[in-house]
């Protein structure tokens, strides 16, 4: 479903991704763990046309985004949905216009039947009768919620996760993760979420990629993770400060 094939991708003399590869299967769960900074969020929006790459491929089930012009990479997306980081909810809108604002930009859909989406897609995040309500009425949990439901309106077959526990409690974390992996398996989407949280990882993941050094240095299972013989992946998922990865 979704093949990186030796990205590329600098910002000035900062070079964030070299030679990356990494391929997704349709259905999969794919997690990339990784240290703050290290090209996560930026794979991501690699992979939805977002930010193009220096070099190398993005292939989209068997299409390279990357030689798309901007009208047949906006077809592309229509095929995505995204969980940012900060749930990136427009302040000034209600909920309900909130998730269904690209239902109203992008489809014929009446207004009750895009109401009817809607409401639809909160009660799948566990958010029935908020649609009138603003972002500023709505906790931290909440609004990544929200976003997740409007990730999930337009029915799209890949669904990104940018850091989708960062910023809430941990009990409110676990809930959020349940949430991802539960839809995960009932609307049988193929997902990619980005994450340094090991517990999260472990929960969401059919398979974990490590990004390091700018490059993928290991994929394989939850569990052949949790037991990789790898010295840089074990400090990281062991949380340690003893190993090769230096301090920042």
């Amino acid at each position: 479903m979704i093949e990186l094939v030796n990205i590329c991708k600098s910002f000035g003399d900062n070079i964030v991704l070299e030679n990356m590869n990494l391929k997704i299967n349709k259905g999969e769960s794919m997690v990339i763990i990784g240290r703050s900074g290290c090209g996560k969020s930026v794979s991501l929006k690699n992979m939805i046309g977002l930010i193009r790459p220096d070099s190398g491929r993005v292939i989209i089930d068997d299409t390279d985004i990357t030689e798309l012009d901007s009208r047949e990479l906006d077809k592309v997306r229509m095929r995505f949905g995204m969980l940012f980081q900060g749930a990136a909810l427009f302040d000034s809108l209600s909920v309900m216009e909130n998730v269904g604002f690209g239902l109203i930009e992008y489809t014929d859909m009446s207004l009750k039947e895009i109401e009817k989406r809607v409401r639809e897609c909160l009660a799948m995040v566990g958010l029935a009768g908020i649609e009138d309500l603003k972002p500023a009425e709505l906790s931290g949990g909440m609004k990544k919620r929200v976003g997740l439901a409007r990730a999930i309106s337009m029915s799209p077959e890949i669904i990104l996760f940018d850091e989708p526990t960062t910023g809430v409690d941990p009990i409110m974390g676990d809930t959020i993760n349940k949430l991802i992996r539960s839809l995960h398996d009932k609307l049988k989407t193929t997902s990619v979420t980005v994450t340094h949280d090991m517990k999260s990882a472990y929960e969401i993941a059919d398979r974990i990629a490590m990004l390091y050094d700018r490059h993928i240095i290991e994929v394989g299972t939850p569990e052949e993770i949790k037991n990789s013989k790898n010295a840089i992946v074990r400090q990281f998922i062991t949380g340690s400060a003893e190993g090769p990865i230096m301090s920042a």
